[in-house]
């Protein structure tokens, strides 16, 4: 798929219209195009080969009978974010993490290991607080939780993946 007019570091894909119930589907260019989370699901990370890679002027896929991101005659949207590439190291937190991060645009994708403190930071790359933040556990099934500045200006937060209201 050519013509988003960059390369890509994160694509989130949709099914337009699937009488199979297709999830989204997110891939960033920190975790590789081989690993996929699904944003309306408490799912683990997923490991597959439907996106092969992040292209110059899009990207490349391929249909390996998931019925996910490129079946045949179904309708599919994917949007794209411009970071920095794969990532780089970051220190700025009481946890490392890896960072790409695109600071003109206020996007960051980070991917970091956490430490049971209830009191941690975690270097995001930007030049200031980010108003929105989506967390994932990658590696159980645990909801998507969403932290927001943006809705009436204090912190609130909600869960990506449920209908449930936000909360302060």
């Amino acid at each position: 798929i050519t013509g988003v007019g960059f390369q890509s570091d994160w694509s989130w894909f949709k099914a337009r219209a699937s009488t199979t119930g297709s999830s989204h589907r997110l891939y960033d260019a920190v975790r590789g195009v081989t690993h996929h989370l699904r944003s309306n699901t408490t799912g683990a990370e997923t490991t597959d080969t439907e996106l092969t890679s992040f292209d110059a002027d899009g990207f490349t896929i391929d249909d390996d009978g998931n019925g996910s991101i490129n079946d045949n005659n179904i309708a599919y949207v994917a949007w794209n974010w411009k970071a920095n590439g794969s990532g780089s190291s970051n220190t700025a937190g009481s946890i490392n993490s890896t960072v790409s991060a695109n600071v003109d645009a206020g996007f960051s994708i980070v991917s970091y290991t956490g430490d049971g403190s209830s009191l941690a930071t975690i270097g995001h790359g930007l030049s200031k607080a980010p108003e929105m933040i989506h967390i994932k556990n990658r590696t159980d099934t645990d909801s998507w939780l969403s932290y927001i500045t943006v809705i009436d200006g204090s912190l609130d937060y909600m869960y990506l993946n449920l209908t449930n209201a936000k909360a302060n």
